[in-house]
């Protein structure tokens, strides 16, 4: 075959260390869009960035030209620069160590959007660690509760 045809959607999932809450709504969905530039620049079209004063949500096409591990890494990387640019208070502003990365069915793909959209209203009724053992548990993944944590 002479062409290389992709199409991976992929649910990116993380929070700032010891999930401390250092999103603030000031620069909230200026950081949101600051992801989704950083995650174009890289050929990973995005369709939404979202979370919440503790995470990130991150709704991507994964290009066929870098690997998971590497999108997360720039975004993360350039995504606490920008942070610590906004207010001397978050000159010790960081994400935590891990992340999730899930595969996303085309057929699922609205239904990921939605959540994303709702992250302020679904945190009324429970944490990220909450949100994040459910997800964990959807897609069958084995963990450590004592290395998810950072």
């Amino acid at each position: 075959m002479g062409q290389s045809l992709v199409q991976n959607y992929i649910h990116i999932v993380f929070s700032t260390k010891h999930r401390k809450p250092m999103i603030a709504p000031s620069f909230e969905h200026e950081l949101h869009a600051y992801i989704g530039g950083t995650c174009n620049a890289l050929d990973c079209q995005v369709l939404i960035v979202g979370g919440y004063i503790d995470h990130i949500h991150i709704l991507c096409m994964l290009s066929k030209k870098i690997a998971l591990m590497t999108l997360v890494q720039k975004v993360k990387a350039n995504a606490s620069k920008w942070i610590k640019t906004k207010d001397e208070s978050l000159t010790d502003f960081y994400w935590q160590d891990g992340y999730g990365g899930f595969s996303v069915s085309p057929s699922h793909v609205e239904k990921v959007v939605n959540y994303i959209k709702n992250q302020h209203a679904h945190h009324t009724k429970k944490t990220f660690q909450e949100e994040y053992r459910e997800v964990l548990s959807a897609y069958n993944i084995t963990y450590d509760e004592r290395y998810v944590w950072d």
